[in-house]
């Protein structure tokens, strides 16, 4: 994949894609430096790289902290000189419809999925612009395209993130590159978040019945990664066939 040796952050690192990510791309020779909340996950994630042969290091952050994620990029920097990729895969789903009033989840849902990413940004981009290179890549969903019922808010932070990332890539010159990877049903712990029982009955038998491995994202993130510097993947996205 042409990818070895590069330093590729990501946050949400201790499950699901990111988790799936982290793996590939340390197979494939890249420095991981994997960050998320459950400090036991992740370490024993950067345990399982490492004793595979490969180069990993991790840090417990909340991305809705600024000074976490400044901190994992520094952390990157530090160990490994540079910074490749920021991974912003950090995201939650807790779906209920908008009469059921869950004003503490929406407000968690936009901390984490708008503002993690926003963060995520900031710490990755000063170090980017010093080193003349960077890439950005942002996990959305195919809820940004599509807004159902029961998902509203969850749609409006994933079209949010899709809208920061084509400003940033309108911004970012000729030196940065921009990735939005946009996943459909995957087979991840996402419905643990939702506390909605009408909300979360369809999405469990829609992932039971036709989800994809996470493994598919992992391997999208990696191409967009591997191309030549001067091609930027804009948006990817990935959806299991079956998905309507």
């Amino acid at each position: 994949m042409h990818i070895q040796d590069k330093v590729i952050m990501i946050t949400g690192a201790s499950s699901g894609i990111g988790e799936a990510t982290a793996l590939l791309l340390a197979s494939e020779g890249c420095r991981v430096v994997l960050g998320a909340r459950h400090a036991g996950k992740l370490a024993a994630l950067a345990q399982r790289i490492n004793d595979a042969g490969g180069q990993a290091v991790h840090a417990s952050i909340d991305v809705r902290r600024h000074a976490d994620l400044s901190a994992i990029v520094a952390l990157a920097v530090e160990r490994f000189g540079k910074l490749d990729v920021c991974v912003n895969n950090a995201g939650i789903g807790p779906l209920a419809p908008l009469d059921a009033l869950r004003v503490d989840e929406w407000n968690e849902m936009i901390d984490v999925n708008v503002k993690g990413v926003l963060n995520g940004i900031a710490a990755a981009l000063p170090v980017f612009r010093r080193q003349g290179f960077g890439h950005v890549i942002n996990l959305c969903s195919t809820a940004a395209y599509r807004v159902v019922p029961n998902m509203a808010v969850y749609c409006a932070t994933k079209s949010a993130v899709r809208a920061i990332s084509e400003g940033l890539r309108q911004e970012a010159g000729e030196h940065l590159r921009v990735t939005v990877v946009s996943p459909g049903f995957t087979r991840t712990n996402f419905a643990e978040s939702i506390a909605d029982a009408d909300a979360k009955a369809p999405i469990v038998a829609a992932m039971e019945k036709i989800a994809m491995p996470p493994a598919a994202i992992a391997n999208a993130i990696a191409f967009a990664i591997a191309q030549p510097d001067d091609i930027d993947v804009g948006e990817v996205i990935v959806r299991p066939t079956a998905q309507g």
